[in-house]
């Protein structure tokens, strides 16, 4: 059985060719495109078109935003097999254009998904800055339509740290356990791991904007090496 995985970025906006060329020397057939972090980003703008036309089992493969994506693409489109998400989120996010105003992340089939909007009256209180006072304090208007459908997704493994400093990885990844039920389910947690595990061969990656993003390379690369087996045993069985 010949696997593909369609490997997304976050909001560093920088592929992750690392990884990506960690996968492909396992055998795995491997695309790591470049997408711009806006808003409405068309999930069906992702290629797994490409990946669906000469693989039989698609995996994706994403962190933080790009986890985001991951998941929404494994519970919408149902030729995915499985999805591995690096600091997920339970949730679908807006964007917050020049203007003030705020549009969804993403659509599907041309319609824009529902979403959390942030609340601008919150106010970072730390230098360089963390978010994840403003995510949790967004989803106290959150609406139930905002929520990734994750029941929907055939098998998942969710990687958080406790020290992310960009959002509540830990808590996102948790609420995905328990409204998946029975449907098999992996969670690894490093809990001194900031926003951006490292595997074995990475280097940290350092694009983005300035942020706190937690951790310790340490911590970081414990538990990328902890995943980065998690993974291969997956993508093998």
């Amino acid at each position: 059985m010949r696997t593909g995985v369609l490997l997304l970025h976050g909001s560093s906006g920088t592929p992750d060719v690392q990884r990506a060329r960690l996968l492909e020397a396992e055998g795995y057939d491997v695309l790591a495109p470049r997408w711009t972090v806006t808003h409405e980003v068309p999930l069906e703008s992702f290629p797994l078109d490409e990946l669906a036309a000469r693989n039989d089992r698609l995996v994706v493969m994403g962190s933080s935003w790009g986890a985001e994506a991951a998941l929404l693409l494994g519970a919408l489109d149902e030729r995915v097999d499985m999805v591995v998400a690096f600091a997920p989120s339970a949730y679908v996010w807006g964007r917050v254009l020049e203007d003030g105003t705020q549009r969804s992340a993403w659509t599907w089939q041309g319609e824009p998904l529902p979403f959390v909007p942030f609340d601008q009256d919150w106010k970072a209180e730390d230098d360089p800055p963390s978010f994840t006072g403003l995510y949790r304090r967004s989803l106290l208007s959150a609406a139930e339509e905002a929520r990734i459908p994750v029941e929907r997704i055939g098998d998942v493994l969710l990687i958080a740290g406790g020290d992310d400093k960009v959002w509540p990885a830990v808590e996102f990844a948790e609420e995905i356990v328990r409204r998946r039920g029975e449907r098999p389910t992996r969670l690894l947690i490093g809990p001194e791991a900031g926003h951006r595990p490292v595997l074995p061969g990475e280097e940290p990656k350092s694009a983005g904007q300035r942020m706190a993003r937690g951790g310790t390379e340490a911590a970081d690369r414990e538990l990328g090496a902890r995943a980065w087996d998690e993974i291969r045993n997956l993508l093998a069985g």
